[in-house]
């Protein structure tokens, strides 16, 4: 196997056509179709399934895409070692984000990070947050970011920041919005210690008992999902039965139902950004009574040494949650 062979394969893949990825490398077909059977025979597996529309990578061809991409980043990066020398920190860093986070972290991250250590190369993989977790401990991730786990057998965790969920969807008839409080004189989440910031924005939303929220029709994901098993804890303190009107894993159609008037929804305030844009019965509110608020760890494998590359990237990182949170973009408590 050598570096050639997998840009071939990474070219084929993306391209999802033999055909197409020959063009592109300006190769022969038969000669492009020859090398990814001799990857595969090095390899032991078969690496798409092909059919009359183009190839699909199989569960082992998406295991070496990932792989492979970064083997060729490493490989680039060593490439520009031996050609300069070394101009501040350099090599590779996988971070592990839960994906309702990816959006509002994961740009001002990578864009500090591309002009304050260019040489460093970050991949990001977002996903479920018990996937994110899963993904730390089968050591796929360097750098994880977890959600409500303060505590993990085989990682290091350390506080990063804690946000407040909310309640939110239209309510054309004002039936919901009647059920609203005025702001209180101060945010309940700001209350507790730590460094307070971004409650400004956060003290000045309505507030909405957990009761009364529970009794309107709600979008939910199923109970293996974290915001919906808060909101289960929350239900379960209290006495309250949750009025669930639709219950789908998928986001995109959760947020698909609740943007069209399906019903309302929790979200946590890193979310608020992806909501659909404010109309006169858009509504969002905290909740209180309980306050359902969700914490995140910054993790890394306990017994490995964090080396120069990772310490800038968390480093990074910390200060990008924390403009976030200062600034106000980000309702939450670092």
């Amino acid at each position: 196997m050598d570096l050639r062979a997998l840009r071939y394969f990474i070219a084929v893949l993306e391209a999802g056509s033999l055909s197409r990825a020959a063009g592109t490398l300006y190769i022969a077909q038969p000669a492009l179709t020859a090398q990814i059977k001799k990857l595969e025979g090095e390899l032991g597996a078969r690496l798409f399934e092909r059919s009359h529309a183009g190839v699909t990578p199989t569960p082992a061809g998406q295991q070496l895409y990932e792989d492979a991409r970064r083997l060729l980043s490493d490989a680039a990066a060593m490439r520009e070692r031996i050609q300069r020398l070394p101009q501040g920190p350099e090599g590779s860093v996988t971070i592990a984000v839960p994906f309702l986070l990816s959006s509002l972290i994961m740009g001002p991250l990578l864009a500090h990070l591309k002009e304050s250590h260019p040489r460093i190369r970050v991949f990001v993989l977002d996903d479920l947050s018990l996937m994110v977790k899963k993904a730390m401990l089968d050591r796929r991730a360097d750098i994880g970011i977890l959600v409500d786990a303060a505590q993990v057998e085989g990682l290091h965790c350390r506080p990063l920041v804690r946000e407040a969920m909310y309640f939110c969807g239209h309510d054309p008839g004002g039936a919901v919005r009647a059920l609203l409080r005025k702001p209180p004189g101060a945010n309940a989440i700001a209350a507790t210690t730590g460094t307070v910031a971004g409650a400004a924005a956060a003290t000045a939303r309505p507030t909405i008992d957990f009761a009364d929220a529970a009794a309107q029709p709600l979008v939910l994901q199923s109970r293996r999902y974290s915001i919906r098993q808060r909101v289960e804890e929350a239900a379960a303190a209290r006495g309250v039965a949750l009025n669930i009107a639709h219950e789908h894993d998928s986001a995109r159609v959760i947020r698909s139902l609740y943007a069209c008037g399906g019903g309302f929804t929790f979200t946590p305030a890193c979310a608020l950004g992806d909501a659909p844009a404010a109309g006169p019965d858009w509504m969002v509110a905290r909740v209180v009574n309980p306050e359902l608020t969700r914490s995140y760890t910054l993790a890394t494998t306990a017994d490995r040494e964090v080396d120069g590359v990772m310490q800038v990237v968390m480093e990074a990182l910390i200060a990008v949650v924390l403009e976030l949170v200062v600034s106000g973009k980000w309702e939450a408590v670092v």
